[in-house]
């Protein structure tokens, strides 16, 4: 009797964590350089019908590449929504060079949809369905697909994502922090466009995505000097495989206003098992990202 008991137990815990989702899911690996695979997938993508905005190196490592990338899907589900549902405009790929190879992973669709659509998301939940078939079907075209979710030993719950914060006390994902507020939303984005054309010390544009019809656009920024990505990416990046799709970062132009996550949120979503030890070496960290992102608003 103990022993079913132990196995209905176990059972139990393997099918409450196996319906967990987590941040990130490895494509597949290769022997390929990060710069040749990176070419290759780009390539892939768009004729898979996924729209490559940006490509980067982040926190300046050679030894890892981003790219970022948008759909039909994604915009769909956000003009169904609007609002802040907007920092769900792109998804990422991240390439990066560990262990002798090369691991070519993506940000898991359903993870941050549900995060970021939270109540919403079962009113898009079709979207986000063939937009995974679209990611998978470039994985499969590039390598050889393994489809491993990975960033959390026990993922989190859809119901959890949906009310998201680190702790008690934490940010949720609507605590956004306001970095500027204009008049109209083309005076947001005028100011935001003329500074990256002039160029802005420890900050550049990654890619710019608008949602046509609403008053929606989406900035991914790299995070650049010494108190960048280059500073808190090698703290809080310590597991394998790497969450090198955990950035770029990013501001959202919402009407007129320009919004950030909170830093507090948006680390912890990218590192959810991130201990308090490690949270507390980059606790300058969320305050040192903000101040950044506000240099684009000056």
């Amino acid at each position: 009797m103990k022993k079913i008991t132990t196995l209905i137990f176990l059972l139990s815990f393997y099918w409450a964590t196996a319906q967990n989702l987590k941040p990130y899911v490895e494509g597949f690996e290769t022997m390929e350089s990060v710069t040749s695979i990176q070419e290759k997938i780009v390539k892939i993508l768009e004729s898979n019908g996924l729209k490559v905005v940006g490509q980067y190196q982040p926190a300046n490592d050679k030894n890892r590449a981003a790219i970022i990338f948008t759909s039909l899907e994604i915009e769909n589900a956000i003009k169904k929504v609007g609002g802040l549902t907007g920092f769900a405009a792109t998804l990422r790929i991240g390439i990066t060079s560990e262990n002798g190879k090369t691991v070519v992973s993506y940000t898991n669709p359903f993870y941050w949809g549900n995060a970021y659509f939270r109540t919403d998301f079962e009113s898009v939940s079709n979207n986000y369905s063939a937009l995974n078939e679209q990611i998978i079907k470039t994985m499969k075209s590039a390598g050889e697909f393994i489809g491993k979710p990975f960033g959390s030993k026990n993922g989190l719950s859809e119901k959890s994502l949906r009310k998201y914060h680190y702790m008690m006390a934490m940010p949720y994902f609507d605590d956004v922090i306001e970095l500027a507020h204009f008049d109209s939303y083309d005076a947001a984005i005028a100011k935001i466009d003329a500074n990256f054309r002039k160029g802005i010390a420890d900050v550049k544009q990654v890619s710019k995505v608008v949602i046509p019809g609403k008053k929606i656009a989406l900035y991914n920024v790299a995070l650049l000097g010494e108190k960048g990505e280059s500073k808190f990416l090698p703290v809080i990046d310590i597991a394998q495989p790497k969450h090198t799709a955990s950035l770029p970062y990013e501001i959202l132009v919402t009407d007129n206003r320009v919004v950030m996550l909170h830093g507090r949120y948006r680390i912890a979503l990218s590192f959810p098992d991130l201990t308090m030890g490690t949270f507390v070496k980059i606790m300058s960290t969320p305050g040192d990202i903000e101040n950044q992102l506000k240099q684009i608003l000056k």
